[in-house]
Formats: C-alpha cells, structure tokens, sequence
C-alpha cells in the first residue's frame, strides 16, 4: 500500500510539473510572443547604448552599465522560444531556415552571447570609445543573424 501510494504522489507531482512545459510546446503562439518581447526588450536596451555612442544622448556611465546588463542577461533568453513548430501560430519573422539549419543558427546565438558580455565590461569602464567598440561588435553579431534568418 505505500509503495502504491508514494508511486501515485510522485506521478502526480511530476505530471504537474511536467504539464506547464507541456502546454507551452502545444502552443507556438506563446514562444512566439515570448522571444519577440525578449528581443524587444533587447533590442530597447540597446537602443540606449547606441544612442549614446552616436552622441544622439549623453553618455550616462551608470545607465550604459544598467543597459549592457541587461542586453547580455536578454542575449541567453529567447532561443528558448525556437521550438520545433513554432515558425507558425503567430505573426513572425522568423524564416523557416531558423527551424531546419538549427547547427549555423546555434554559431549565430552563440556569437551574440559571446559579444554581450563585453558591453558590460566596456560600461563599466566609462570610457564611452570602449562601449562604441563593444556596441559596433554585438550590432554585428545581431545583423549577421537577421540577414540570414529573419525576414526582412
């Protein structure tokens, strides 16, 4: 009887865990939205950092730092939301190649959340020709990827 009970309450502990990530795979609308907000949120921040480095806001050495961090800690969030079948169930723009060239679309997140840290580390040094060089450097990163894997 305890063996059976016990087997029972860890079947259904994991089942409730396991049933969000379940729900969340059956939805490709939700992946959708949730790495298009990260990516806005990504793309806000460093918004911040590019206009300061065009001179077009004046450099903050404080809020470029607050930026930075949170454009790097953005960088490791939305491939989550990449899941097989989520190239459909809401707008996108994503390119059906993200989904079947999976390896050369791992190297480009890898390569931006290679460049994302070095923001933070420029920020910090409140030199503002070192956060140009870190800024022009992740800009590179990003581009590389939409031009191969987002529609225009």
């Amino acid at each position: 009887m305890r063996f059976s009970s016990r087997l029972v309450s860890t079947t259904l502990v994991a089942a409730m865990i396991a049933l969000p990530v379940i729900a969340q795979t059956l939805r490709p609308d939700r992946a959708i939205r949730y790495r298009q907000g990260v990516l806005t949120a990504m793309n806000w921040h460093f918004g911040v950092l590019g206009s300061m480095v065009k001179g077009d806001r004046p450099y903050d050495k404080d809020v470029a730092l607050r930026s930075a961090t949170f454009v790097d800690q953005l960088a490791k969030m939305p491939w989550d939301g990449f899941l097989p079948g989520t190239d459909k169930g809401a707008p996108t723009k994503a390119r059906p190649e993200v989904f079947t060239n999976t390896a050369d679309f791992k190297s480009h997140q890898d390569k931006l959340i290679a460049e994302t840290p070095k923001l933070v580390a420029a920020a910090n040094t409140g030199d503002p020709t070192a956060l140009r060089t870190a800024v022009i450097d992740v800009d590179k990163a990003c581009k590389s990827c939409h031009d191969d894997y987002r529609e225009k």
